[in-house]
């Protein structure tokens, strides 16, 4: 089914959206989470919130693309869990990405309290947009994604060196980004 087709759904109060949206985006948002937790009942618990905010949502919004949609509130619900899981179950991928975007994007205490997190993530992406395909894909699927050095490497038929150069020059130019964009 398309996904204007499982939106509609919503719309109408169907059941069925929530069964269309499990049978095309579960793997998908299963991924997402499992890059985050450690623990795949953790996974299922972030999945069923995922697909109750998406049914309480709909009727007063409609998404433009519909997996950027479910990802990113698994994505949150799956963060909330690591941050709320001791230390020792949390994912090490997950806390050695955010480190090594710490350097990049500013703190909240460095940024005037009336700048909006929209608009940093608006910033980010018209600089992913600037990017080659790849670059951007890479990026994402490290930072957005959590996906390990390793992984990346392997899906993009690299070594983790030239991997971990190419983020490390995006990361250094996304800040200069940030920097010329007033951050």
């Amino acid at each position: 089914m398309d996904d204007p087709s499982i939106i509609d759904l919503y719309w109408e109060r169907s059941e069925e959206a929530i069964a269309q949206t499990d049978i095309k985006y579960k793997k998908l948002c299963m991924h997402v989470a499992d890059n985050i937790l450690l623990d795949h009942s953790d996974s299922e618990e972030c999945l069923s919130d995922t697909y109750l905010v998406a049914w309480k949502a709909m009727p007063s919004q409609r998404p433009k693309y519909l997996p950027a949609f479910l990802c990113r509130i698994i994505r949150n619900f799956a963060l909330k869990r690591c941050e709320y899981n001791t230390a020792q179950k949390r994912n090490p991928e997950v806390a050695l990405s955010l480190d090594e975007l710490d350097d990049t994007i500013p703190s909240p205490d460095n940024v005037e309290s009336s700048f909006d997190a929209a608009e940093l993530g608006r910033i980010i992406s018209a600089f992913l947009r600037k990017q080659g395909r790849k670059k951007r894909s890479i990026f994402l699927r490290r930072y957005w994604y959590y996906d390990s050095v390793s992984t990346i490497a392997e899906k993009y038929s690299m070594s983790e060196e030239s991997v971990r150069q190419m983020l490390f020059r995006l990361r250094r130019k996304l800040k200069e980004y940030l920097e010329k964009e007033g951050l």
